[in-house]
């Protein structure tokens, strides 16, 4: 284990000491199928206050029994250590369930075992595992020699080095998946198609869970889901709804996923 490593790993070690959590995966089979289940997402704040501010916020918001709080990941690991601490903060001082963003964009896979080591070691047992955004300034996706060229290459990854020990969340895409939408906002069916056949090939290496990128349109959920049910995909699928707090703010992010 080089320094880096050791460095990463000692730092999240004694930080630690959130509780074992359930994982998801048996939070949500221990439910009743027809219970409504809430969980929320949060971006990493930029300043330290924004940090406070957000430990202040799940307080509140974890009264309302969340089955899990998501952190996203900055593309390439920009946020590693932020998203790390807040998981385990979040699971420490206010008992709510962490289920961490963990992409693979520009990731040697040595960063993505610490960030692994750093979850065991916080007791974060839930992973979302994904392939990610670019970084900030660059348009196109591009795959690192060291890295991976897929969430699927990460699941396998995961599974491979880690057995069950993670429960493991993957993307899914009732509208397509946003590089395969044209400019008339549809996805091409044959590659509607393709994408459900890739979604089962996720879960059948390991994914415990599907949560959904955002959507609107409830018709087109509820056909995706009656298709991935069709394919075999049993696991349980997770809508995805972002609140709309402000036009542009619904524009910046509709336009990001297409």
């Amino acid at each position: 284990i080089n320094a880096e490593y050791m460095g990463h790993f000692l730092s999240v070690y004694f930080f630690s000491s959130s509780p074992l959590m359930a994982t998801v995966a048996s939070a949500l089979a221990s439910k009743d199928p027809s219970a409504v289940t809430v969980s929320f997402e949060y971006f990493p704040p930029k300043t330290e206050q924004g940090v406070t501010n957000l430990m202040n916020r799940i307080g509140l918001m974890s009264k309302a029994k969340p089955e899990f709080i998501d952190f996203t990941w900055g593309a390439g690991g920009g946020t590693s250590d932020l998203t790390l601490q807040l998981c385990s903060d979040a699971q420490r001082l206010h008992g709510v369930n962490a289920n961490m963003h963990l992409t693979c964009t520009n990731m040697p896979r040595e960063k993505v075992d610490i960030a692994l080591e750093g979850c065991k070691a916080a007791n974060i047992r839930n992973i979302v595992a994904l392939r990610g955004d670019p970084p900030q300034g660059v348009s196109d996706w591009k795959a690192i020699d060291t890295g991976f060229a897929c969430g699927l290459d990460l699941v396998k990854y995961i599974r491979e080095k880690h057995g069950d020990h993670f429960c493991l969340s993957v993307a899914g895409y009732p509208e397509g998946h946003p590089d395969t939408i044209g400019a008339d906002g549809k996805c091409p069916s044959d590659k509607y198609e393709s994408d459900l056949a890739y979604l089962k090939e996720k879960v059948d290496a390991g994914g415990d869970l599907v949560i959904t990128q955002l959507f609107y349109d409830v018709d087109i959920f509820l056909k995706w889901v009656d298709l991935c049910r069709e394919r075999g995909i049993k696991c349980p699928l997770i809508p995805g709804i972002l609140p709309i707090q402000s036009y542009a703010g619904f524009q910046r992010m509709t336009t990001m996923c297409k």
